[in-house]
């Protein structure tokens, strides 16, 4: 019942966005810039914009936005963002990074489209926009899909299935919010891994979890030792125990986990071949940056 109620709630164009599988950013814009004839359109003052409040990202790239910057300062600002009227104002739901570099631009004023979105949907469309287009830190993702999980009151399978990501992976993310303060720090300021980090949140003792992490940083110790060493049984109680008589379900499980932190998305490796999953575009354009690689045009 709880579920009917919040798809209600949603609207018909967010009900679409939040309940199909996968769920995708760029279908809630596109949406809305199709329905948005461009009279519609207006130029708002950038002082008068204020952030989304659900905004997950806490650091933006300071060098990305420059480069962005620089595009906009050439061509101008190509696609509006998306804005709802506040009391004082106007509060961003899409488009953050863009009035950012507009601003470091130079400019004064912005296209913007404004629209009516309630404060539980402008965190769902904040979370999504930097889940699916930008590259949060490890920590500002584990935190959007709790909030994602919490928000739509659904599983961690089916966040999972809407975000084309694997169950084993939203699992290892979530996993990151039991570690101490100071190796969460570590791991946003990209000081340890999440392959590090994935090992270290499944271990029950703090103070080992605190010794180990610098271990791994003072030591240069790989994610392959760290795994070793922690699968001591007498030494080191794990939140889950091994089962011994366990057996892996195929020998590139491990291999298979590592390009799931890597990549950030399913990756199945069988009969010789890499299967590696993506939701859209923007989603494929993600992973090949994260391969060096690029597309032709």
């Amino acid at each position: 019942m709880e579920n009917n109620n919040k798809r209600r709630a949603l609207g018909r164009g967010l009900e679409e966005l939040f309940y199909n599988e996968p769920i995708a950013y760029d279908k809630m814009e596109e949406k809305i810039l199709t329905e948005t004839p461009k009279e519609a359109i207006i130029n708002v003052k950038i002082s008068e914009l204020r952030s989304n409040p659900y905004q997950p990202r806490q650091v933006f790239d300071e060098k990305a936005l420059q480069e962005l910057a620089d595009s906009i300062k050439e061509h101008g600002v190509f696609q509006p963002i998306i804005i709802k009227k506040s009391i004082k104002g106007y509060e961003i739901i899409a488009g953050e990074r863009r009035v950012k570099a507009s601003q470091m631009a130079g400019l004064e004023e912005i296209p913007a489209i404004v629209r009516d979105f309630t404060d539980e949907e402008m965190m769902e469309i904040a979370l999504l926009e930097n889940l699916q287009r930008e590259n949060l830190n490890p920590m500002e993702e584990s935190r959007a899909y709790k909030k994602l999980i919490d928000a739509l009151h659904i599983t961690q399978e089916e966040l999972a299935k809407k975000l084309g990501k694997s169950r084993s992976y939203i699992t290892n993310m979530l996993g990151l919010q039991t570690l101490p303060n100071n190796i969460q720090a570590m791991i946003s300021d990209k000081k340890m891994t999440m392959g590090h980090a994935r090992v270290l949140s499944k271990l029950e003792n703090e103070k080992q979890q605190e010794e180990l992490a610098e271990k791994v940083i003072n030591e240069g110790m790989s994610v392959r030792e760290l795994e070793n060493l922690t699968h001591s049984p007498e030494k080191y109680e794990r939140t889950h125990k091994i089962q011994k008589h366990a057996q892996k379900a195929n020998e590139y499980q491990y291999l298979e986990e590592e390009l799931c932190d890597k990549l950030g998305t399913k990756v199945k490796i069988k009969s010789n071949k890499i299967e590696i999953s993506f939701v859209n575009g923007n989603d494929l354009n993600r992973l090949l940056e994260i391969m060096n690689l690029e597309t032709r045009g």
